[in-house]
């Protein structure tokens, strides 16, 4: 009896000490940082589900991947495009998976049997796609200057957003729409477009965020509040603006990094931004100062943190930079 008490006295300390040096909680979860390994070649674009419950990840191996956030185990992929996924989305419902792509389509797929639904077809490649909150319409961005906004039943085009014939060049990299849905925000890699709030209905320009010798836009958000609008740029800065104004508020300082993605928490409390040659970094939204940051062994020869955004509770971020996918604690950044 005392040989076999020791022995499970053993076993429950290795358990133990396995637990704390990286294996999964009582829970089922696996402990953070999580790392989510599957594609081929770089990811370049991260979304949460509604519930927060699975991770979805476009690839430049020309698939998106649904994930388990707690596990990270493969669910399924999608598979139909014949180019890079550049941009990734779930319906409010989390039902369906919409994916943009250098084929220049954007697709919606059934979350669960990952089954394309349609394809929306655009002219150029496309950069970056988003759900409206109604789940109703599709947006997209592609490498002209033209924002699309799409029936998400019937794939049709119903408007598109112009940015000026100076801005020919200019390629809308990054789009969003308000908490409401009634207007979108669209972010250009140009000076003179930079970024521009647009009416959904109508199709009109609302107001343009400029300021002085500012960068080009390579990221757009707007708060939860639809208040405040978030742009990244190729300076090293994010900034924060007023929407109804236009004015700009402050200014988020890296090391001199090409900021490529910016989120907003949950509560709209806390910005997040993700850089091509540094870490992701974590700043108060009410005094512009920097409160945490998350790193990763990501070979910058592939871009550190192409996207980065939060779990919807605020409690987990999820960004990417090489061939996988990272999730961490945002108290610990861990």
């Amino acid at each position: 009896m005392k040989t076999h008490y020791i022995g499970v006295l053993i076993v429950a300390v290795s358990l133990a000490a396995w637990l704390l040096a990286g294996g999964a909680d009582a829970s089922g979860k696996e402990p953070l940082p999580l790392v989510l390994k599957g594609h081929s070649d770089v990811v370049a674009s991260v979304a949460f589900s509604p519930d927060g419950k699975r991770v979805l990840t476009g690839s430049a191996d020309n698939t998106a991947r649904l994930w388990n956030a707690d596990t990270g185990q493969e669910i399924r992929a999608f598979r139909g495009h014949i180019g890079f996924v550049s941009s990734v989305a779930f319906s409010p419902d989390g039902r369906r998976v919409l994916t943009g792509s250098a084929d220049q389509t954007a697709r919606l797929w059934d979350a669960e049997s990952g089954k394309e639904i349609r394809a929306f077809r655009d002219r150029m490649p496309i950069l970056a796609v988003a759900f409206s909150p109604d789940g109703k319409r599709v947006l997209t961005g592609s490498m002209d200057p033209t924002a699309r906004l799409w029936d998400a039943e019937t794939g049709k085009e119903i408007r598109a957003f112009q940015a000026g014939e100076s801005d020919f060049k200019a390629e809308s990299v990054s789009v969003a729409f308000s908490p409401d849905g009634k207007s979108v925000l669209t972010g250009y890699m140009k000076k003179t477009a930079q970024a521009r709030l647009w009416d959904a209905e109508t199709g009109r320009e609302i107001r343009a965020f400029r300021g002085g010798n500012f960068e080009y836009v390579l990221s757009v958000a707007l708060s939860p509040d639809g208040m405040r609008v978030l742009t990244g740029g190729i300076k090293g800065t994010a900034r924060l603006w007023n929407a109804e104004t236009g004015k700009q508020i402050r200014v988020f300082q890296g090391d001199d990094e090409i900021v490529v993605s910016g989120a907003f928490s949950p509560d709209g409390k806390r910005v997040l931004t993700g850089s091509m040659d540094g870490p992701a970094r974590l700043w108060n939204a009410e005094t512009g100062k920097e409160i945490g940051t998350f790193r990763a062994p990501f070979d910058l020869s592939t871009m550190a943190f192409r996207a980065v955004v939060f779990s919807p509770d605020g409690k987990r971020v999820l960004g990417c930079g090489d061939k996988t996918a990272r999730l961490w604690d945002v108290e610990t950044g861990k």
